[in-house]
């Protein structure tokens, strides 16, 4: 509406604002979304490219006029909407450590890492995203291995995480393929039972993935005998560098704390494009989160 009124308008205040307000939403919206994508700070393309598209369809708010009332709710005074849909999703991204802590607890699941992940069986992480939490010692904040690497690891081999796990000779780096397999982008795949890598049936199913010692995986004494325990580094230099930030050492450590272990703690691995999904309804329906909150506490 703002839009069409500014076209018949031309020269008014009214068009002026709304080539600001839409100046505005393209450039700092869009031009974040644009800085997403070129450099590879933990964005997606999908959630880059949808700032870019939201900065553009919908750089001013929109009015929807209902029997009795206006939404959205709450607007904001210089009216950039792709900048409310973008500090909605922003605060509700924050907001989600507060609702693993409070589900972790209710599950009885206390862990130093509680508030940001989850934990989940070791067979069901061919079908997880994020990235492991827990070494050899323990719980982690950071730094453990991604699971998109670990798939494109298994996809390498030919194998699955099933047959990786159970066979303890697969530790052997002469077991390694002659020829490996494409390892692809480590994504889950759609629609295939076996989205870890293996080219046959598991002849180990998933549910009878089988923990280790514990105490052998902490001494190390398992990956004694081996210059390149699990093939780590030969994989990581045949597709030619590093798997999203994976060293051999991670990979290996990785590895070993899921051949150790029937359960692990990960993130979450929520794709930001979720949260701006979310941050847009909130936008269309009840406004700006973050000048309502400012608004109560009386600074805006």
């Amino acid at each position: 509406m703002e839009g069409w009124n500014a076209l018949h308008a031309p020269g008014a205040f009214a068009f002026r604002a709304f080539a600001l307000r839409s100046a505005v939403s393209v450039v700092i919206v869009g031009g974040l979304g644009a800085f997403f994508y070129v450099v590879p700070v933990g964005f997606g393309g999908a959630d880059a490219k949808a700032l870019v598209a939201i900065s553009v369809l919908l750089p001013t708010y929109p009015a929807y006029y209902l029997d009795g009332f206006v939404l959205p709710h709450v607007p904001t005074a210089i009216r950039v909407f792709a900048l409310t849909v973008l500090t909605n999703a922003l605060i509700l991204g924050m907001a989600y450590p507060l609702y693993l802590l409070v589900a972790n607890a209710l599950h009885g699941e206390i862990a130093s890492v509680m508030a940001v992940g989850k934990r989940v069986p070791v067979a069901d992480l061919p079908h997880e995203h994020g990235s492991l939490l827990e070494d050899r010692d323990g719980t982690r904040l950071s730094g453990g291995l991604d699971l998109d690497a670990l798939r494109m690891y298994c996809r390498w081999r030919g194998v699955t995480l099933a047959d990786l796990l159970c066979d303890p000779g697969l530790r052997d780096p002469a077991t390694l393929p002659a020829d490996p397999n494409d390892p692809t982008d480590g994504a889950v795949a759609r629609g295939d039972a076996r989205t870890d890598g293996g080219t046959t049936p598991s002849t180990a199913d998933a549910d009878e993935i089988e923990s280790g010692d514990a105490d052998e995986i902490e001494s190390g004494d398992a990956d004694a005998d081996y210059d390149d325990p699990w093939g780590a580094a030969a994989f990581l230099d045949d597709i030619g560098g590093s798997a999203y930030g994976t060293s051999p050492a991670t990979l290996r450590e990785g590895l070993d704390v899921l051949a150790a272990r029937d359960a692990v703690w990960i993130t979450p691995g929520t794709p930001f494009f979720v949260t701006l999904t979310l941050g847009l309804v909130v936008a269309f329906t009840y406004g700006d989160v973050l000048f309502a909150v400012l608004g109560a506490l009386g600074l805006v």
